[in-house]
């Protein structure tokens, strides 16, 4: 990612803090919600032709990365601690 981002990857960007926010947060339901946005606004851009190859691999292999962390990723999967 160089140093002039285009908006469209800004754009990327700003869902990404959002979505790292509500993970450390803990806020479960917020940060898949982020992941979702992320996947369509990221596939949206990649039809339009509005991420260039390179910029595309990076952010295809950070939203895999976001895909695997994020598996079982709920509160409906959390375990009470009183049981």
């Amino acid at each position: 990612m160089g140093l002039f981002k285009s908006k469209y990857e800004k754009e990327l960007i700003n869902i990404i803090s959002k979505l790292e926010m509500n993970m450390s947060n803990n806020y479960k339901d917020a940060a898949q919600s982020n992941l979702k946005e992320l996947q369509d606004s990221f596939a949206r851009f990649v039809e339009e032709g509005k991420i260039k190859d390179k910029t595309k691999a990076l952010y295809e292999k950070r939203i895999e990365e976001y895909n695997e962390k994020m598996k079982g990723y709920t509160h409906k999967d959390q375990k009470p601690f009183w049981t």
